[in-house]
This record gives C-alpha cells, structure tokens and sequence, in this order.
C-alpha cells in the first residue's frame, strides 16, 4: 500500500521471456505508436513490417500539435513523499506518475545547464551562459515550470581536469579560470501552490565529454566535513577552489551557492512559508549535488534536502553516505542500466564490498547514496540497438526512459508526451525510421551571422547576456526585491 491515497492507473503486462519471445525493434515500435494513435490493426506480415512502420510513423507526424508534456497534477497534500520523505517507497516501481512528473521537471532544470552553455571554443564567452538569468527560461521553453532564476553559480578547479573546464582559442576573453557551472532558481506563486511548499532548486552542470575524466576521477578520497566521511578528489575540487587571482571565482562555488541558498530560505522562512531545497544534476552535475546537499544539511538543520540526480558517478565513502542519511538527505539516483558512468568511481570496489570495508576499517570503498530508479534503453521502441556510450548517458535519453517508464515489469509507457525528437539532440540514439537528424542541437550556421555588408561574422552578444560576476552580484537585492514586489500584487 501506498502511504498516502492517490488514484493511479497501472499497465500491467505480463512480458514471456525475452530469450524465447522477444519482438525486433521495428515491431515494438509499431505497436507502441500503434497504442499512442488509438488505432486497432493486426501485426505487421514479416514482409511489410517496414514499410508499415513507416506509414505509421507518418501518421504519428501529423500528432505534433498535441502537448509534449504530462498534465500537471496538485501535489500539494503530498509533495513530502513525493520528495523523498519516505525514500519513495511504493512510488517506484511502478513509477507513480505524479514522480514521474516531478523528475522530468528537475531534470529539465539539469538539461538546460547544458543548452545555456557556450561551448564555443571560438567565443569570447566560451565556458559562460549564453543568456541572462532574467532570459535563460524564456529561451530554453521553460517558463511554463513556474521557477525564477535568482543566481548563477560559477566553480574553477586546483587540479587539472581535461576539458571540464573549456578552454578559448581567444586570447582576451571572459574568464581564464572559470566555467559557470549552475544556477540558483525558486518557485512562484502559482507553482508554489500546487507543490505545496516555496521549492528552491540548483542545477549543477554536467561534463561535456564523461569519457574524459573517467581516469581522473578515481584515485583519491579526501576528507568533508570533522568525521570519517570522505568524496572524491577531483569533485570537492571543482566545488570548493577559490582564488583571489580569479575574476569570478574570488569565492567558490560552494560558497556562492550556499550564501544564495540561505539567503532564500531565511526570507521565506520569515514569511511563515514551507520551504524545501531540490538539488539536481546529470553526471558530474549529479555529483556536485549530493557534495552540495551535504554542506547544506549541515549548514540548514532541519530544512527538507532532496538530491534528485541523473546518470550520476559514485562520490564518497560509506561514511559519507552514512552521514548524509542521518542528516536526512533524500537522493533519488536515476540510472541507465547500459551507463557506465554511474559505475565509476570504484569500478571494482564499491557497495558491494561493506562487510569487507568494516572488518578491515579501510575509508576508501566507494559508494552510492540513497534510492535507484532503474532504467533501461532497450525498453524503448524509439532507441537504437547496439553500443552507444554517449547516447546512453545522455541527458536527453534519460528524461526519454523516464517519461516512457511505467515500472520493470511493464513494456513502455504508449501515454508518454516528450517530444522523442530531442533524444537526437546531442548524439544519434533514434531509429533511422524516425529520420531525425543526429545531434541537431547547435546555434543557427554554428553561431555565425551575415552583416549588413554580406560578410559571416561572430556577432556581438546582447549586452545583458555578456556575463559581469560585478553586475550579478550588485543585482542580487534588487531581483529579490522585485519578486517581493510582484509576490505582493498576486498574493491575497
């Protein structure tokens, strides 16, 4: 039984054996979108069975008008379960589509880190956000989540990391030290009353190419915090290295994140409101938010921590993970069965091996945090066969799976409205019949424009989008006030 009352509708399947019984990918996908158009025909012949799914598929293009995301439901009454409170018990399999809602959000939050980021080693602004804080949701779709954007968040590193940090080919250009790596935002009104709390949220942002720092990032343990508990080197680098030499990064990461955080808590809390901290990130990402759930339990006792992650590597020792669960942070690991990603560090000794930690008294056993919402690519009719490494740790594919996921047992979801469009959008993961361009995703003629002369050039980025650290902390007051002003106007 569920812990609390919810109406939910279930598919329940019973699947034979996928040794004895199993449907090539071509017919799995017509009888998925078969479901999706409500249509009622027999299974394809051997003989036709492509050019079915092709007719098909036509069909299914003439839907795109229809909303590519679920209703939204009121989780107001319920939104402690709904984050973590009882470390999702009953809600994950199956999925409980009210979850299943929420973690589209949080990781659409995650995904947008990525698409915001200039990755142009030719810009000046390579490493920054290409928008404004005030912009950044307008322009990624993403105003309908019902958040604002209160600050950016910007790390460097002390060691050396290849290409975490994404060096210029331009010699003067914004910064030389550091990358802005997440962002600060907080619910309105308006989403605040269906969730039933203030939810402020950070997005940590992930690597560009995981397979570059797989070496890097397990070969030492270094001490959080007074006890035993230990993280990962490189990771509690990138979130706690600061410099005085540095323009941006004269505070750390941790540090410019913890001071927003607190910041927005006290002045919710002074208002009478429930608040809650969501913290969310897809692969490194996903690390810097359990290392940034820790310094918050410790720093906010008693404030609601939800880590919601994605494809996210191991962090720290049984200690670590110990300690962030008697500080009660909930974390929530989504996980591809196919991504190697999650698996590292500690490839070989990891959870697996407690008993063998605690009878030698060794500190360095990696291990994960918290519940496991399992995923796997071939559930899809949509994904490719074959070995994919960046497809399957792929943002994109992730919030694809879970949009599609009803629970283990149960073939995918023929309800699912994400547009299956953007899994292509950095890597080449749907089937050809689809014909969607492999990784589309980049800004027009690759960030090129044609002048009033006719000649291609780099253009100018609009003066509010150019990043000023000076500027964003000077406006910090002033945007806190404005959303007062307008929390004043709607509020009764």
């Amino acid at each position: 039984m569920n812990r609390f009352d919810m109406v939910q509708t279930q598919q329940h399947v019973v699947l034979d054996h996928p040794k004895t019984n199993t449907p090539n990918r071509v017919t799995r996908l017509a009888e998925s979108l078969s479901h999706v158009l409500h249509l009622h025909i027999d299974p394809p012949s051997r003989t036709n069975k492509e050019n079915f799914t092709l007719n098909l598929l036509s069909d299914h293009e003439k839907n795109h008008s229809t909303p590519p995301m679920s209703p939204r439901e009121n989780i107001s009454k319920n939104w402690r379960e709904i984050q973590g409170c009882f470390d999702w018990e009953d809600m994950l399999d199956p999925l409980h589509p009210w979850l299943r809602r929420e973690i589209v959000k949080y990781g659409e939050f995650a995904q947008a880190t990525y698409d915001a980021f200039d990755y142009d080693s030719f810009s000046e602004y390579c490493g920054s956000c290409r928008y404004n804080r005030n912009k950044i949701f307008e322009k990624l779709g993403l105003s309908r989540n019902g958040y604002t954007v209160t600050r950016y968040i910007y790390a460097m590193s002390h060691i050396e990391l290849p290409r975490w940090l994404e060096r210029s080919h331009v010699a003067d250009t914004w910064s030389k030290d550091s990358n802005w790596m997440a962002f600060v935002a907080v619910s309105d009104n308006e989403e605040t009353r269906r969730i039933g709390r203030r939810d402020i949220v950070v997005a940590w942002r992930g690597t560009v190419a995981p397979c570059e720092w797989y070496e890097d990032f397990q070969r030492k343990l270094d001490p959080i915090g007074h006890g035993d508990a230990k993280v990962e080197h490189g990771f509690l680098s990138i979130y706690s290295s600061k410099s005085e030499n540095t323009r941006y990064n004269k505070s750390s990461a941790s540090d410019q994140v913890m001071k927003e955080v607190t910041k927005l808590v006290k002045f919710y809390e002074e208002k009478g409101e429930e608040v809650s901290l969501t913290i969310t990130g897809h692969s490194l990402g996903g690390a810097l938010a359990l290392l940034n759930a820790y310094e918050a339990a410790h720093t906010i006792p008693n404030l609601p921590i939800s880590v919601i992650s994605f494809g996210a590597p191991r962090v720290g020792n049984i200690a670590f993970k110990d300690e962030l669960h008697q500080m009660g942070v909930k974390t929530l690991r989504v996980v591809a069965k196919q991504d190697w990603v999650p698996k590292m560090p500690g490839l070989l000794f990891n959870e697996s091996f407690k008993v063998f930690d605690e009878l030698t008294g060794l500190e360095w056993v990696y291990t994960h945090v918290g519940a496991e919402l399992k995923l796997d690519v071939h559930s899809s009719p949509y994904l490719k066969g074959g070995m994919n490494l960046p497809g399957f740790h792929s943002l994109e594919t992730y919030l694809h799976l879970i949009d599609g996921h009803l629970s283990s047992k149960t073939p995918f979801r023929p309800e699912a409205r994400r547009d299956v469009a953007l899994v292509n959008k950095s890597c080449d993961m749907l089937v050809d019949e689809l014909r969607i361009p492999r990784c589309w995703y980049q800004l027009a003629n690759k960030g090129l424009v044609c002048n009033d002369h006719g000649r291609w050039v780099k253009p100018k980025r609009d003066p509010d989008d150019v990043p000023s650290h000076t500027t964003d902390l000077c406006n910090d007051g002033l945007a806190l006030g404005m959303q007062t002003y307008k929390m004043s106007l709607v509020s009764p």
